[in-house]
């Protein structure tokens, strides 16, 4: 951006709702380290959802400049989706963006399409993972990959959170390589860097007996987590480990559900739910546990994974999508193939037999997590990309301004 220019570039994200999530936190993350910097002038367009998962709508309005769409609703309604197109429209024109970044599937359409409607000079999505998938159905994902399409040629560039992504990405024929770049989920990290836990106190208010091992899974108790492949899991590592406990953190639609589950199972005696916890007890929670896992058949880059690692936890998971970008097999831990429960069972067999091999993997994990996941370097890898944007398109931006002077 020519250094002429007196004010800032003003950015508007949108996102459809504010749970406790890997695309919220990196949104409103990106937003408020953006915001810092005097080249921009940074808006969070959000709709609203009061899920089990909790919320980070408080947290935001202290934050950001946090502007409510109350239609912008995850589940497909045309007059809701009408109205939030609408709105979203005015809400562009009103305040005349230079840039508006999507996130997530829905807002990315109706953002996407509202920017376009408000001529807005520079249009980004990010791809925080591909909506269809070898997990739905032939029509769904048909359905998904025809919106992509459509929208493909009203965007200027795709952000991607993991290399994967954005492969998966130009296969499907919805972007070109040159329009995209990968930006890594940046989080707070020396939250967990640098935490200090008093581990004997959070087993002793989680009921789990010291010396027995953990292992643990955080994720919102949703379908696409997969809780129910580590409870298919569970009985193999229990026969090798008679005292392990299973953490589960999070809530969600299937708490219920997965509890009544383990109960028929008879595991009880094995799982501790923690239900909702605040995200700023998420370090002593990974702090208790020996091995992390996550049992998603896909997903874009889960966070938890750098958060883990950043504590020195190895961990375990499916290879989907971002996951090999972190988790590296005998390195920073084990990736089974999808579905693959037995395979699953045995690596944490493994990792929680040999006390010597988690600590030298989650050591690696330290290493490899830190500075590439810090939010700052978030930050600033989307700053550099905003100003080659920005100078590629700063005839767009000069006429923009001129016709709304």
């Amino acid at each position: 951006m020519s250094n002429e220019r007196q004010t800032p570039i003003r950015v508007l994200h949108v996102i459809t709702r504010m749970i406790v999530g890997g695309a919220q936190e990196y949104a409103l993350l990106a937003v408020e380290g953006l915001d810092r910097l005097p080249a921009y002038d940074v808006s969070l367009a959000s709709g609203v959802d009061k899920g089990a998962e909790g919320d980070l709508v408080a947290q935001e309005r202290q934050r950001v400049d946090l502007l409510i769409v109350p239609q912008l609703c995850r589940n497909i309604n045309p007059f809701s989706d009408a109205i939030a197109l609408w709105k979203l429209r005015s809400l562009m024109r009103e305040r005349r963006y230079h840039v508006v970044q999507t996130h997530t599937a829905k807002a990315g359409v109706l953002g996407r399409l509202a920017a376009w409607l408000a001529r807005t000079p520079i249009v980004i999505h990010t791809l925080h993972g591909v909506v269809f998938n070898e997990q739905q159905p032939w029509l769904v994902n048909r359905a998904w990959w025809s919106i992509q399409k459509v929208c493909a040629p009203l965007t200027d560039h795709f952000v991607t959170v993991s290399n994967v992504v954005g492969q998966k990405a130009v296969d499907a024929g919805i972007a070109a390589p040159d329009k995209i770049s990968t930006v890594y989920n940046g989080m707070e990290l020396d939250w967990f860097l640098d935490a200090r836990v008093d581990t004997a106190a959070v087993r002793r208010q989680l009921r789990i007996p010291d010396a027995v091992p953990v292992v643990g899974k955080i994720a919102r108790m949703a379908p696409v987590k997969h809780h129910d492949l580590l409870l298919d899991a569970a009985p193999r590592v229990i026969a090798r480990h008679p005292e392990v406990r299973f953490l589960l953190v999070g809530d969600g639609p299937l708490l219920e559900d997965l509890q009544a589950r383990v109960d028929a199972m008879g595991m009880r005696e094995h799982f501790v739910f923690t239900g909702l916890v605040a995200r700023e007890r998420i370090p002593e929670m990974i702090a208790v546990m020996d091995v992390l896992v996550h049992t998603a058949l896909y997903e874009g880059m889960p966070r938890v994974f750098v958060q883990a690692l950043a504590m020195g936890k190895p961990c375990v998971a499916f290879d989907a999508d971002g996951t090999r970008e972190v988790i590296i097999p005998e390195e920073t831990g084990s990736l089974v193939q999808p579905g693959d429960t037995l395979g699953i069972a045995t690596a944490v067999n493994q990792l929680l037999s040999d006390p010597e091999r988690r600590e030298r993997m989650g050591q690696a994990g330290r290493c490899l997590v830190d500075p590439t996941f810090r939010a700052e370097t978030m930050v600033q890898q989307m700053d550099s990309l905003y100003q080659s944007l920005i100078k590629r398109h700063a005839d767009r931006i000069a006429a923009f301004d001129t016709s709304h002077a």
